[in-house]
């Protein structure tokens, strides 16, 4: 079980679509975005999106916490976009990110994909932004992405329930562009803790009458 911070070993990430600029040290990682890669399902736009190049690592633990901090200096064009991943398959996936947007403001926010349909949860954010935290804490099928601008201090994003995040699970990092663009996303303070999102001390389930 994972309890103290520690650095994790990049040695063990995996690719699941491996793109054609990259560079992996001891402690960090940089992508180099394609031209219209990204990963969305279905809903509201009805297209099918699934080519973005995802790093990931696997656990069966059940309540554990992984970390990162992004940058993305010359992030430029609409939607390009790094963050932290759980990638299961095609259909079942999660993510947080910031996507830019424009001059003035970026998106912060979450997409949360099951069964084969994705959601976007938003809020907008200055521009100027070039880097920002993630924490992604599990207990057992149930997830909380988090966000921070300083590594200490995190504010939660979203809590959710993955219909296939049973088990054995793979989770790690992401970049695209999903229109015409390419930047560099770097990642690192990558680190796997005990679980900080923690039990629920208030209202108590319901139970079968």
């Amino acid at each position: 079980m994972v309890r103290k911070a520690k650095n994790v070993d990049l040695t063990k990430f995996k690719w699941t679509r491996e793109p054609e600029s990259y560079s992996i040290t001891r402690d960090t990682i940089e992508i180099v975005t394609k031209p219209h890669t990204d990963l969305w399902q279905r809903t509201y736009y009805h297209f099918r999106n699934d080519n973005a190049p995802v790093l990931q690592m696997e656990t069966e633990e059940k309540y554990f916490s992984f970390a990162v901090k992004t940058e993305f200096a010359d992030s430029h064009h609409r939607f390009d976009q790094c963050g932290i991943v759980m990638y299961l398959d095609s259909e079942n996936w999660l993510k947080g990110s910031i996507e830019y947007e424009n001059e003035q403001y970026q998106h912060l926010g979450s997409v949360v994909t099951n069964q084969g349909y994705s959601d976007w949860a938003t809020t907008a954010i200055d521009a100027a932004v070039k880097s920002m935290w993630y924490r992604f804490s599990r207990r057992e099928d149930d997830y909380c992405l988090e966000c921070s601008e300083d590594g200490a201090v995190f504010r939660q994003m979203r809590i959710c329930h993955m219909h296939h995040g049973k088990g054995k699970i793979r989770f790690g990092v992401y970049a695209c562009s999903p229109e015409e663009s390419s930047f560099k996303a770097v990642f690192s303070h990558i680190q796997m803790m005990g679980c900080q999102w923690k039990a629920h001390d208030g209202q108590q389930p319901d139970t079968d009458q």
